[in-house]
């Protein structure tokens, strides 16, 4: 066990240590399955697992609880597996290296997993901790819920029997969430033509790097600059004023983290390289002074490289950096109903270079259906017209708020009496589970709360250590007088 097994409330923190132990990038979920499967059977808990991976434990109600409605604890058990680059850390195979760094937890330069870890800690304490008055309980951990929401839309039947659930997938300690958008993903292809290197030309790498990142939902209305556009946009003045020719562009890896890193491989004509660099030096000037509120770790850097052999064709070159740099990013509307809620954006994801190919993605999210379709469209407008491919995923649907909910009544009581303030009631601009779940079982009543986490999706996550009892205690009371 590591330090933060020693952290109160022990149980909770015990358990999360475990799961940091365990590997569970998104679609590779195999040991966490298996780790659920053996914490059930070790504990005598009925546990039912479906087709896509989906694990179910039940437990029955405590005495004198036996007529209560049943309750499901919902988390997820994959989780963002994001590293900076000067780390060496293989997520299929190494236990998360936990610290604690003064009031947080935190791990080695990468992601924590404390989303959803943390919640599905809180899930299991609650079926092993002989204290937990509870009705008939049952913990819900589904797969891949970070990369396509996969264990939510193909959930099995007869999975759920409970009346109200709680997800435990929220990242602000003090608020309840009781509505979230939509998303939908879209991927851009074009086709990888490359041409022989001109003659005379000196070669570069741009790299720009330590950026905050962070969730492509959540932290979108916060300014944080996109690695993408920006290198982007040093193209696109180079191809103006420099005849730069470009060879390579890679950058962002998730399509729910805002990028943090990108870099390219490029040439001008020897003739104008110092007229480039001091183009490029103005430029990092400008960025740097643009940008120092919002990214005060802002780093670019430019080196200089060997010749290279290729450069792409100068029409697809033209089409990927233009459409780049055209295409929104961002927030795109916010809420009339939810004051200061996100209601439409869209993060340009990723942009990589694959066999035959180069590949494009970003992800929308709205909380009105009507608006997520139209920043799509936006979005494959820009794309179609430069001459790529546009497909888009199946989508996911929103969580409309209910704020007159009795569950909600009952969790914001239970806050008022244990700490003795108002919790916020919110919605989210990001994608939970609960909108699929409510397709299924469309009688359900649902709440998301968790402790604060900060940084999520990207190697600054971080879990904030005082919130976690507040957590814990609300859940324990929640399932006390529901």
């Amino acid at each position: 066990m590591s330090e933060i097994s020693n952290l109160e409330p022990r149980l909770v923190w015990e358990q999360f240590d475990a799961i940091t132990q365990v590997p569970r990038p998104s679609k590779k979920e195999g040991k966490i399955i298996d780790f659920l499967v053996g914490f059930a059977k070790c504990h005598d808990l009925e546990y039912q697992k479906d087709a896509v991976g989906n694990v179910v434990m039940r437990k029955p109600a405590t005495p004198g609880f036996e007529e209560r409605p049943g309750v499901v604890l919902q988390s997820h058990m994959d989780m963002v597996c994001e590293k900076n680059s000067d780390v060496e850390f293989d997520f299929d195979n190494d236990p998360i290296r936990t610290r604690i760094d003064g009031g947080w937890v935190r791990a080695e330069g990468t992601t924590l997993g404390a989303d959803c870890g943390i919640g599905m800690a809180a899930a299991l304490a609650a079926l092993i901790d002989p204290s937990v008055e509870h009705g008939p309980l049952e913990a819900l951990f589904t797969v891949d819920e970070e990369t396509g929401l996969t264990g939510a839309f193909e959930l099995g039947e007869g999975m759920l029997q409970g009346k109200y659930l709680l997800n435990l997938d929220s990242e602000d300690e003090g608020e309840l969430f009781i509505g979230c958008a939509g998303g939908v993903d879209t991927v851009a292809a074009f086709k990888l033509l490359m041409e022989e290197a001109p003659k005379n030309y000196s070669f570069f790498r741009v790299d720009v790097s330590d950026l905050l990142g962070g969730h492509s939902g959540d932290d979108i209305d916060k300014g944080r600059v996109n690695s993408n556009k920006t290198v982007a946009r040093l193209l696109w003045d180079g191809m103006q004023s420099c005849e730069l020719r470009l060879s390579y562009f890679s950058g962002g890896n998730l399509r729910n983290a805002i990028p943090r890193e990108a870099y390219a491989i490029f040439g001008v004509p020897t003739r104008l390289k110092k007229d480039f660099i001091k183009r490029y030096e103005l430029f990092a000037a400008d960025l740097e002074a643009e940008f120092r509120l919002r990214e005060p770790n802002f780093r670019i850097t430019l080196n200089e490289m060997p010749e290279v052999d290729e450069v792409l064709e100068s029409r697809t070159q033209f089409a990927l950096v233009y459409s780049l740099v055209g295409v929104p990013n961002g927030v795109i509307a916010m809420s009339a109903a939810v004051p200061g809620l996100v209601e439409t954006s869209t993060n340009l994801a990723s942009v990589k270079f694959e066999q035959g190919r180069i590949v494009v993605t970003s992800s929308q999210r709205s909380s009105v259906e009507s608006a997520k379709t139209y920043v799509m469209q936006m979005v494959e407008s820009v794309f179609a017209l430069a001459g790529a491919d546009v497909t888009h995923s199946d989508g996911y649907p929103g969580w409309a708020p209910d704020p007159h909910s009795r569950l909600l009544e009952i969790t914001a009581s239970a806050y008022r009496r244990l700490f003795d303030a108002q919790p916020k009631v919110r919605a989210i601009h990001a994608g939970l589970e609960c909108g699929l779940f409510l397709e299924k079982y469309p009688d359900l009543e649902m709440v998301s709360f968790g402790p604060t986490l900060r940084g999520v999706h990207s190697p600054d996550e971080r879990l904030e250590i005082a919130t976690v009892p507040k957590f814990w205690e609300l859940l324990k009371e929640v399932l006390r007088t529901l």
